[in-house]
């Protein structure tokens, strides 16, 4: 099967966790012996800000020793969409790209592209700003990819009915990983941006004020965070540390007693049981994770096994303290999440989800040549 897949940026996770799963599926689908090709913009947003990073020009030069199976090409709004397309047997468009770009692959779909075409949503606009969703021209594809039940529900009463499937994030398990030899963990960690005011009290009332209140150290990498939520950080006693790239989180993970999941306002009130794409990988990365107010109303997790709800500030500082004071609480937390990852929410479990939903609209999802070791 040839796979095309048009993302915003394969090569910048700056304020883009999309990438981090896109970058683990189409790694999953090479080694299983599909042919994997993915466009993205010359100069998206994302990659623009990287580029500011002080560490970014660096980050960007590394790419391909990090990720040497992936090999994004830059230009999808060139003239050549159709030779982007030849061959084509399934397309995936994210939501975050061009309207334009959107609608002229939906309209070589509709002119005879023998290919069959899903959009990939995995954010809250459809909800929060449902005006840039309908800008879409979605008329020509044959389906909707959505990051979890609620979401794809708004699409099916949007006229998609069954074209609407369920296609939840998932941890990238060749990158995120225990640490083969455990260390020294201290204090908590936070991996994150701030929110664009989506939960800017929640991470004060949350992570910031019970580390505070317990004396716990924080480290905090991040970025978009305004004057404000610095002043907060500092106030809180915490270290602010900025960007992160995304394959360095296991390592940052691994020298920290816990985490805290934090989830946007949208996902713990408009569309509840999408968590973040962080929690899947501290999961995975075998580290306690303590989170805010959030309904896992698909149970993809095991709560109170895997992690620990908080259902209130004071309950969060219970919880953070319990962890601290108990290694077998942390031991017996890591070790469940981490077998509910390993058994459910791999990208490899996301990939065989789309090989599904492939054939059942009529793609031959058999692979292009030798399947190599995982």
């Amino acid at each position: 099967m040839r796979v095309v897949c048009f993302s915003h940026s394969l090569r910048s996770c700056w304020n883009h966790g999309n990438a981090h799963f896109l970058r683990g599926v189409l790694r999953d689908l090479l080694a299983r012996g599909h042919d994997v090709r993915s466009f993205e913009p010359v100069e998206g947003w994302s990659l623009a800000n990287l580029r500011q990073e002080p560490s970014g020009p660096a980050a960007l030069q590394r790419f391909p020793s990090v990720f040497p199976e992936l090999a994004p090409v830059a230009g999808t709004l060139s003239p050549d969409l159709d030779a982007m397309l030849d061959g084509a047997d399934l397309v995936l468009v994210h939501e975050w790209n061009d309207p334009a770009l959107v609608a002229a692959v939906g309209a070589r779909r509709k002119q005879g592209g023998r290919f069959r075409l899903l959009f990939h949503d995995t954010h809250h606009r459809a909800v929060t700003d449902p005006e840039a969703i309908g800008a879409m021209d979605l008329s020509g594809y044959d389906g909707v990819l959505a990051f979890g039940a609620t979401l794809a529900e708004v699409y099916r009463r949007a006229g998609w009915g069954a074209r609407a499937f369920v296609w939840h994030e998932a941890a990238d398990t060749r990158l995120f990983r225990p640490p083969a030899a455990e260390g020294t963990r201290e204090g908590l960690v936070w991996i994150g941006n701030w929110g664009d005011e989506e939960r800017s009290a929640e991470l004060r009332d949350y992570l910031l004020a019970p580390a505070a209140a317990l004396g716990l150290p924080l480290d905090i990498w991040g970025v978009r965070y305004p004057p404000a939520a610095l002043q907060a950080v500092a106030d809180a006693g915490a270290r602010y540390h900025g960007w992160l790239p995304n394959a360095e989180a296991p390592g940052v993970f691994a020298r920290h007693m816990a985490t805290v999941h934090v989830p946007r306002r949208a996902y713990a009130t408009q569309l509840p049981g999408i968590p973040t794409i962080r929690m899947f990988e501290a999961l995975a990365c075998g580290i306690p994770l303590v989170s805010a107010p959030w309904s896992d109303s698909e149970s993809l997790f095991r709560p109170d096994r895997d992690y620990l709800r908080a259902r209130d500030p004071h309950a969060m500082r219970t919880h953070l303290a319990r962890l601290q004071a108990d290694p077998d609480l942390r031991r017996s937390l890591a070790a469940s999440g981490l077998e509910t990852i390993r058994a459910r929410h791999t990208c490899a479990h996301r990939v065989d989800e789309l090989l599904g939903i492939a054939a059942a609209i009529g793609v031959p999802t058999h692979p292009t040549r030798q399947e190599t070791a995982a």
